[in-house]
């Protein structure tokens, strides 16, 4: 049996990683002896949760352009030249059967280092509006995933693989799961479960919103589970406190498949891995896309959903005002939340990670 070698860069964001992740396991899932190697950014969140999956991981001296005068952007120069030169001398160490990127600041330079040296990459680019990045790189590379239709107003449409966005194993499958995750996050079974999932790192606009509304949830009788991210953590904490038997707060959450499971609504950010996950789990949506991305990809992909009578989007300026009354609404409209979750359920890709690891395995085979 030939032995893969397989390089795969996805970073700076879980949305970047967890896709990243979940190839490599399909990949290893088909072929158990392929050795990986996973490229990231010194200091990023990849250099921690990839080892915690079981892989191996080289950092990149890179990072991108801020908006503002910093000395990261006088350094940029010399991080983009370092990193190059790095990820040129990984490529010839490594000697990669193929190079897969998900996104992220280190993706961009190991990929331009594969294609210098004649290795195969493969992109999967995980939003309804790609990032520079990708389209800098779609010129050379032999495939591009993507999740959305349309793609081809930005890709060369031979290249183009329509397979839905990789997620976390745990989440393609919730039968049987709900007591569980009642019994997990210390809910009833009897009330109405709300979720609100900022990203992974958290979202402040989300958090201020909620934090509002904690009376009137609690007084609703409606149950929250509420990820913060590490910044906000703290302080909506002891907001919480009067009324702990409702409001569950959390950092980060683990076991996203029982959260998910348990909730009847769901709040969100519309980063592409949470619109994948939520297509996937079929939950009605509020979607309050983040205005801090670059290209406001996240009321793009917001919108794909909207278009479709799928989710609800209420934008990230009108938040504190209109979530509670999308949010009230929402949770008393049974007919609506039927609606969409049947819409849900017509835009979602199961099995992305199996059918991009088949990609990759016939890109290597040729």
């Amino acid at each position: 049996m030939k032995k893969y070698r397989v390089i795969v860069s996805g970073g700076g964001t879980g949305g970047h990683i967890f896709p990243a992740v979940a190839i490599a396991n399909a990949i290893k899932e088909k072929f158990n002896t392929t050795e990986f190697l996973f490229v990231g950014a010194e200091g990023k969140m990849e250099m921690e949760k990839v080892p915690a999956a079981g892989y191996k991981i080289e950092g990149l001296w890179i990072s991108g352009l801020q908006r503002k005068l910093t000395l990261d952007n006088l350094l940029l120069p010399f991080k983009i030249i370092s990193s190059f030169l790095k990820a040129r001398n990984i490529i010839k160490t490594f000697n990669p059967d193929i190079v897969i990127g998900t996104g992220g600041y280190a993706s961009w330079a190991i990929m331009k280092a594969a294609n210098s040296a004649g290795i195969p990459t493969l992109i999967q680019e995980q939003n309804s509006f790609p990032g520079k990045s990708n389209l800098d790189l779609a010129t050379k590379a032999e495939k591009i995933c993507v999740a959305y239709d349309g793609m081809d107003k930005f890709f060369p449409k031979e290249k183009i693989m329509l397979t839905g966005n990789p997620v976390r194993q745990d989440i393609q499958n919730l039968n049987g799961k709900r007591d569980r995750g009642l019994e997990n996050f210390k809910l009833e079974a009897n009330k109405k479960t709300v979720l609100v999932i900022g990203g992974s790192l958290g979202a402040r606009t989300i958090n201020e919103s909620i934090e509002s509304l904690l009376p009137e949830i609690n007084k609703n009788n409606i149950q929250l589970i509420w990820q913060t991210g590490k910044a906000y953590y703290e302080k909506a904490l002891n907001a919480a406190k009067p009324y702990h038997e409702n409001v569950k707060v959390f950092d980060f959450i683990k076991t996203m498949d029982l959260a998910y499971a348990c909730a009847d609504i769901v709040i969100s950010r519309a980063g592409a891995i949470s619109i994948s996950e939520i297509c996937l789990t079929h939950k009605p949506s509020i979607l309050i896309p983040s205005p801090n991305v670059a290209e406001d990809h996240q009321t793009k992909n917001a919108m794909a959903l909207v278009n479709h009578q799928a989710a609800i989007m209420v934008k990230d300026a009108e938040a504190k005002n209109e979530l509670g009354k999308s949010l009230f609404d929402l949770i008393n409209n049974i007919e609506n939340q039927n609606k969409l979750t049947i819409n849900l359920n017509k835009l979602a890709f199961p099995n992305a990670a199996e059918t991009i690891a088949g990609i990759a395995i016939s890109i290597m085979n040729r």
